[in-house]
């Protein structure tokens, strides 16, 4: 078995060889605050408050995309 290093460095690579690329492209403010509620279904708390720190999070990690949206998700559950 190979390990983990070997595998990125395998789809390294593949991506070099073959051009594969995977983007995640910024979004307009509301189709991301869309993707935000998207994943809070469920959140009984202030919405607005909730798009506020989900901007700010966007902020700091310089981007509005999906890619954010779930690591906002993901880490706002573990506070």
């Amino acid at each position: 078995m190979g390990s983990h290093s070997d595998t990125v460095e395998e789809k390294i690579s593949l991506s070099d060889r073959f051009g594969l690329r995977l983007a995640f492209y910024p979004q307009h403010t509301q189709t991301y605050l869309d993707i935000i509620d998207s994943y809070f279904v469920d959140y009984v708390g202030n919405r607005e408050d909730l798009h506020k720190q989900a901007l700010d999070f966007a902020h700091q990690n310089a981007s509005k995309n999906g890619r954010t949206a779930k690591q906002f998700y993901n880490a706002y559950g573990r506070k």
